[in-house]
């Protein structure tokens, strides 16, 4: 991968003003970068076999606030391996001290808009090893994005409702603190889901 295409990438997708940072942090340490669709489990992953030149990808649906963060998230796994190998935790100390050090020239009102910024500073104080971890910070990023204004959460229905995630159907239960205690309707197995998981909304039931 060259200069031209990691720039022409990342044209597209992450806000102009952050664009010759995102391109200086590919110059320093060379990774492949792809693109990929949307996919449920994850906005990014980095990669590094022994061997092979590191591999970096996001989903190409993300908002451009979204995508860099997520890519700079990824760059900071590089940065830590480039340090410690395979030793350092995924989402460790090592990891929160190199991912603060890269998003902090990105913190300001030339990039990010408020009052996702302010959300962004407040959760960079400790990040977590996913963004949609924090639901305040989760909340914003959707509140930003034009194609999410109109997504049905899991928070927005009823106790008692049928919802589809996931290619199956659940019936939404009890809250415990950030996750819903839901019931899998052909199997009756329990599981918990995040309360700001996005649905597809079924029928209800009202008990």
């Amino acid at each position: 991968m060259n200069f031209k295409e990691i720039e022409d990438i990342l044209v597209k997708h992450v806000p102009t003003n952050a664009v010759g940072f995102c391109v200086s942090l590919w110059q320093e340490y060379p990774f492949n970068f792809k693109l990929r669709k949307a996919r449920q489990s994850k906005v990014g992953d980095f990669t590094c076999k022994t061997g092979h030149v590191p591999q970096i990808t996001v989903n190409r649906d993300l908002h451009p606030f979204l995508f860099l963060m997520t890519y700079v998230h990824e760059v900071a796994h590089l940065r830590v391996h480039q340090l410690h190998g395979f030793k350092a935790e995924a989402h460790g100390d090592e990891w929160k001290s190199v991912f603060q050090n890269l998003m902090q020239p990105l913190l300001n009102s030339e990039i990010f808009t408020e009052p996702l910024l302010s959300g962004l500073k407040k959760h960079m104080a400790s990040p977590k090893a996913s963004s949609f971890a924090d639901s305040e910070l989760t909340h914003l990023f959707r509140s930003v994005d034009d194609r999410e204004k109109e997504s049905v959460l899991l928070s927005h229905i009823p106790e008692g409702s049928v919802f589809h995630l996931h290619g199956k159907w659940f019936r939404k239960g009890k809250l415990r603190r950030t996750r819903v205690l839901c019931k899998e309707v052909n199997t009756r197995r329990q599981y918990l889901v995040p309360v700001d998981a996005v649905i597809k909304l079924g029928q209800l039931y009202f008990t």
